[in-house]
Formats: C-alpha cells, sequence, structure tokens
C-alpha cells in the first residue's frame, strides 16, 4: 500500500510540473529594440517658384527708366532643413548678358522680405558673383517658404540701363539653403 501511494503521490507530482510546464511555454517573452535613425536634412522643394524660375523687368517707355522697378515673388523658395540654417544668393556671372552687350549685376537688389512662413533674419542684398546671405538663423522646419523682392533703382535705370541696345539681357541667380 505504501508503495502504491507513493505512485500515485509521484504521479500526481509529475501531472503538477507537466502543466506548469506546458503553462510556462505558452507564455514566453522576446523584446526587439526598435531604432529611430536621424540624419540631418536641407533642400529646397522642386516646387519653389525661383525653380528655373524667371523674373522680367520691362523697360519701354521714358518712364520706366525715370522710376525705380520692383518686382516681388511670393513663396520664390520653399525649404525644408532639420536644423537651422542660412539662405545665400549669388550670381552665375559679373553682368547681364545680351549677346556681345552687357550690363554689370550689381545695378539689382534682392531683398527677402516678411508674407512667408520662414523665420529667420531677412536681408537686402546688391547681386555680386559673391554667396551673400539673404535669410540668417532661419528656424528648422518643413515647407517653410519665403517671398523675395527684385528691385533696379530709378538711378539705376537712368545711369545704367538707359543707352544700352535694346534686347533681352540675361543672368543666373543661384540661391543656397545652408544648414547652421
Amino acid at each position: 500500500m505504501k508503495k502504491q501511494i507513493f505512485i500515485i503521490a509521484l504521479s500526481l507530482g509529475a501531472i503538477a510540473l507537466g502543466t506548469n510546464q506546458v503553462m510556462a511555454q505558452n507564455s514566453e517573452q522576446v523584446s526587439t529594440s526598435v531604432n529611430i535613425i536621424l540624419s540631418d536634412v536641407i533642400a529646397m522643394d522642386i516646387g519653389s517658384v525661383a525653380s528655373e524660375g524667371t523674373v522680367d523687368f520691362n523697360y519701354g517707355s521714358t518712364k520706366d527708366y525715370n522710376s525705380s522697378k520692383n518686382v516681388t515673388v511670393p513663396n520664390s523658395l520653399v525649404i525644408i532643413s532639420s536644423k537651422n540654417f542660412d539662405v545665400k544668393v549669388k550670381s552665375e556671372g559679373t553682368h547681364f548678358v545680351s549677346g556681345a552687350n552687357v550690363i554689370p549685376v550689381d545695378i539689382l537688389q534682392v531683398k527677402a522680405i516678411p508674407g512667408g512662413s520662414l523665420v529667420g533674419t531677412l536681408n537686402e542684398v546688391t547681386l555680386s558673383t559673391t554667396d551673400q546671405v539673404l535669410v540668417s538663423n532661419a528656424s528648422l522646419g518643413t515647407k517653410q517658404s519665403v517671398n523675395i523682392a527684385y528691385s533696379i533703382s530709378a538711378e539705376n535705370a537712368s545711369k545704367v540701363l538707359l543707352g544700352k541696345p535694346q534686347g533681352t539681357y540675361t543672368q543666373k541667380i543661384t540661391y543656397t539653403a545652408t544648414a547652421l
């Protein structure tokens, strides 16, 4: 009888231990690490108006040569940046060119003006072949736009443009956004 009780006790113990092992197998845990890997980015949106756009100054009358001309382009640049940044501007050459005829690029003023969503210090520069800061310390963000105003003073129109041969004088202007 002692032998039977011992066998029953041993059987019940085995059943109990076996049940616990099955329970443990149904509740195992593992863990996984999730990484978010960030890189600094800065880009000008293809939707920027300045991207392959054109700004025209038309001089067709005496009034045009005696007055200042201003052309404002809303949302000229649309920028995304993961850091604060500067926007610089420069011309690709020293002159506006029409065939063999030239006009110096420094007759043109370029100014970042309020109205877009970009937040930073907005500046006005005289165009040259050297990078100049048009917007300084702009805040990081997405789809930030800046409006740009181009101007030629009445003085430059009458002193530099008047008397030049007729034609379309062209020069490329390059904008560069640089993370700080």
